[in-house]
């Protein structure tokens, strides 16, 4: 086990109702009472949290500016007008209403606001936020798990970044699973199949003696795998949205990471694969990680067979370890195809092009000056070949 620090201030207010806390819970970070509200789509009315908002805000005095035009992969461009906005406005806080994609957003302003220059140098690393606004949330969707987490992802024309920094935790969190009970199943997949990977790219790491966390990551995924078939059975279970949604958080607020350091190898690349084709992101991860998992597994075998054994109980005398992997990575395709996502990029017609993957490879790895991943490192050429295994794995299934 490796040494570790761990901070996480996020106050988490789950359940039913929650939401009703809101204008006290904004007064208690907001000086000048001025708010920037963030969403994307129509749930902010359907759902009745436009008019909570409202009423709430106007029973305090609290002044607030609202922008609906948030879109799946933010663009940096909405950031950096959203950040002088704020500036002009005399603006103190910012509430995140939605998802992943309202989250990250806000976090990126929360930090482009006290800055001069473009937020973008944060995800590039030229620059290092020294301070923040303070961030709340109203989460609509379970998937990202960003609501606890404290890295923000921004698209800059074809580059999709990641700033990783505490300052930009969110102060608050609330988390009604109410709000995910009509949420469109095609969604629901992609965030069930985000926070798999979150759990999955966690467990994969060649640092040892982590037994306590892989045991909980082994029991988290397996509780998700069983939620999912529950959400099958019956999308609107309260009890079953309320399970799948702390799961987001549990999956990617980091406490399942102690002492090991994760891989995030199929992240980088399926960051590569949305700038480049614009698909969801949690399809992408649907479709990479288990072409990474094959690719990987043939040079380190041993966690994978690790996994099966542990999570699917296959027969250790019955199966070599290569039949227990195939076997291992079979399964995980089944789920991401169970909970609607595409097995291969051949089906989002992606084809075969080995030259593009090249490219994408280089830029994901700097030139291969920056290798990607932990558990196996990563070059261009890696990066390439599990490319094409995803183009058209799962065919014959």
């Amino acid at each position: 086990m490796e040494n570790f620090k761990y901070y996480n201030p996020v106050k988490i207010l789950f359940g039913k109702g929650q939401e009703q806390h809101i204008a006290d819970l904004v007064m208690e970070y907001s000086k000048s009472k001025k708010v920037l509200v963030l969403f994307s789509g129509d749930y902010y009315m359907n759902l009745g949290i436009e008019k909570l908002i409202h009423e709430k805000f106007d029973k305090e005095n609290i002044k607030y500016f609202e922008n609906g035009n948030i879109v799946p992969n933010p663009r940096i461009e909405l950031v950096d007008e959203l950040s002088k906005q704020v500036k002009d406005k005399g603006i103190d806080f910012i509430l995140a209403v939605g998802g992943g994609s309202v989250i990250d957003t806000a976090k990126a302003v929360s930090v482009g606001a006290l800055y001069e220059g473009t937020a973008w140098n944060f995800f590039t690393g030229e620059a290092t936020p020294k301070s923040s606004l303070p961030v709340g949330i109203i989460s609509t969707a379970a998937s990202s798990g960003s609501e606890m987490s404290n890295d923000s992802i921004v698209n800059n024309a074809d580059h999709k970044l990641t700033l990783e920094n505490n300052i930009i935790l969110p102060k608050f969190a609330i988390m009604n699973p109410e709000y995910t009970l009509n949420f469109p199943m095609f969604q629901t997949g992609a965030g069930l199949s985000d926070m798999m990977c979150h759990m999955l790219e966690r467990y994969f790491t060649t640092v040892e003696d982590v037994n306590l966390t892989d045991r909980m990551l082994e029991g988290a995924i397996r509780s998700l795998l069983d939620e999912a078939v529950k959400l099958q059975e019956n999308p609107h279970d309260y009890q079953v949205r309320a399970e799948i949604m702390w799961t987001a958080i549990a999956a990617h607020n980091s406490f399942l990471e102690l002492g090991r350091t994760p891989d995030w190898a199929s992240h980088r690349i399926e960051n590569e694969l949305t700038a480049k084709f614009g698909i969801t992101h949690g399809e992408g991860m649907a479709i990479v990680f288990p072409a990474w998992m094959a690719y990987t597994s043939q040079f380190l075998p041993e966690k994978f067979v690790q996994l099966g054994l542990r999570l699917f109980g296959f027969d250790r005398f019955a199966y070599s370890d290569k039949q227990i992997i195939e076997l291992t990575i079979k399964r995980f395709r089944e789920y991401f195809a169970s909970v609607g996502m595409h097995k291969n990029l051949s089906e989002l017609n992606i084809e075969s092009d080995p030259k593009l993957f090249k490219e994408m490879g280089l830029k994901a790895t700097l030139d291969d000056t920056a290798p990607i991943g932990h558990y196996k490192k990563l070059y261009s050429d890696d990066i390439e070949q599990i490319i094409e295994i995803a183009v058209s794995q799962g065919k014959s299934e």
